[in-house]
């Protein structure tokens, strides 16, 4: 079984496994034999056992796109997202929970997240009494950006949990993806207004 490449330069996009151990979990519960899934695409299943190793953006991308498809899951993305909070980001999830208020752990995610994904980018607009988180991938021609996206969107909504309690909705989420034939999942996680066909993905 091959590895997938880490960083050989400082242009190539990397992202820790943190974000993506459940996928062997998330293949399960579908009624996927995660070690056949990933053999088929030359990975062993052992490489989500560590969430510090560091995996090519691009790879990654590929990996949770083969998964998706084999499983037959459209929402594979929201589902990988549901099991992923602070503490997916280690030092930087750490440096978030302890911050002094809810904009300062914000900001300070929004600041660090780098160090935990390089290949995507996220951004806090505060307008009035509206604060926006919106993702957008640096190579829009990536595999399973749909998926990404849902998987970040859920993960900024457990970590504002976090930050702000179980009771905590987001006014709305915006999906860059068009609105899926079975919406049901998102409604269930999110529970609030969903707008699919927007043009980024984004909390508001």
């Amino acid at each position: 079984m091959r590895e997938p490449p880490t960083q050989q330069s400082s242009t190539t996009s990397v992202v820790r496994m943190a974000a993506t151990v459940s996928i062997p979990e998330v293949l399960r519960s579908l009624g996927a034999d995660p070690e056949q899934v990933l053999a088929e695409i030359g990975y062993d299943v052992a490489i989500f056992q560590d969430p510090e190793y560091r995996i090519s953006y691009a790879v990654r991308n590929r990996i949770i796109q083969h998964c998706a498809t084999r499983a037959n899951c459209p929402h594979f993305g929201l589902l990988l997202g549901r099991h992923n909070g602070l503490h997916t980001f280690g030092l930087v999830g750490l440096l978030v929970k302890h911050a002094a208020d809810v904009e300062a752990a914000v900001r300070s995610f929004v600041r660090y997240r780098p160090v935990h994904v390089q290949g995507a980018t996220v951004n806090l607009a505060v307008e009035s009494n509206t604060a926006t988180l919106t993702w957008h991938v640096d190579d829009p021609g990536m595999d399973a950006l749909d998926h990404i996206g849902d998987a970040t969107l859920a993960t900024f909504c457990n970590v504002m949990h976090e930050l702000c309690g179980s009771d905590w909705r987001p006014a709305e989420v915006r999906f860059a993806h068009r609105t899926p034939l079975d919406a049901g999942p998102y409604r269930r996680f999110f529970r609030v207004p969903l707008r699919f066909d927007a043009e980024t993905y984004a909390l508001t």
